[in-house]
């Protein structure tokens, strides 16, 4: 594994996240990706091999071993954490497109023309909903595989024995699955880091609205008097334009209902 592209890309999706953010991403990379590569492996390389049964009955235990293990935990978790990093990567590469359009602009309009991006790593417009969107996909990958594992590991734990009446096994047998306990205490390890991991993605999603939420109605405050100063000056030029009609003819202006029905004739100045 080429770890200076790895310490590059984690410092760039770190660079663009917020406090919450580099919160999971330090936590995905560290209690997750590290324990994975360096722990998880190995306890489940010999998962098929000591899957003892008992009977000789050949391809018993292979049926039985499928049965109760239709799919692998490395491969699972290996599969989760690549669908759960690959939106950060979305990020930066969004922030490294809005870099090379403003370079683009530069280029072809001038130093001195109006930039595109005040600053190309601020989520708004755009880059705001990638990085909002990234958040909702890496909270429902993280609860889509929590719901599988439940249902092919009830409780998300091995039983050290487990009984097989799959043909071709002669009869109800017992197979023992190899090391139950230390499989159990990763598998409930990476469950916890997983809900940790969702609750932190809701938890920034939140911050990120509201603070949107807070900024827009700060900005129609501060709107409303300009507004209102705008419809009192219409208002009074209106007023103005329907009195000028009147001035210097002996046309009579339009009386209310509550007027008097005599003729009332405009001063003239």
């Amino acid at each position: 594994m080429n770890w200076g592209i790895f310490e590059g890309l984690l410092s760039g999706a770190n660079k663009y996240s917020t406090a919450f953010g580099r919160i999971w991403l330090s936590l995905v990379f560290i209690f997750r990706v590290l324990v994975y590569l360096v722990t998880a492996e190995r306890v489940w390389s010999d998962d098929h091999k000591d899957f003892d049964c008992d009977t000789k009955q050949p391809g018993c235990s292979n049926v039985c071993f499928d049965e109760f293990f239709p799919v692998s935990h490395v491969r699972l978790w290996a599969l989760q954490l690549i669908l759960v990093t690959c939106p950060s990567l979305l990020v930066v590469m969004h922030v490294a497109y809005r870099e090379a359009r403003e370079r683009k602009h530069q280029e072809e309009a001038g130093k001195c023309n109006k930039r595109l991006y005040l600053d190309p790593g601020k989520k708004r417009g755009g880059l705001w909903w990638t990085y909002v969107c990234s958040l909702v996909f890496k909270a429902g990958v993280d609860s889509a595989f929590l719901y599988v594992f439940h249902s092919f590991y009830p409780k998300y734990t091995l039983p050290p024995v487990v009984k097989c009446h799959m043909d071709p096994c002669p009869n109800i047998v017992d197979c023992y699955i190899s090391k139950p306990s230390e499989k159990n205490i990763f598998t409930l390890f990476m469950v916890i880091t997983a809900i940790i991991c969702i609750l932190l993605n809701l938890v920034e999603l939140i911050y990120l609205v509201s603070k949107r939420c807070r900024e827009c109605l700060a900005a129609r405050k501060d709107q409303a008097p300009y507004l209102e100063c705008a419809t009192s000056a219409s208002k009074q030029e209106d007023l103005l334009a329907h009195d000028l009609i009147f001035l210097g003819s002996d046309i009579q202006p339009p009386l209310l209902p509550d007027h008097p029905r005599n003729h009332v004739k405009k001063t003239i100045l």
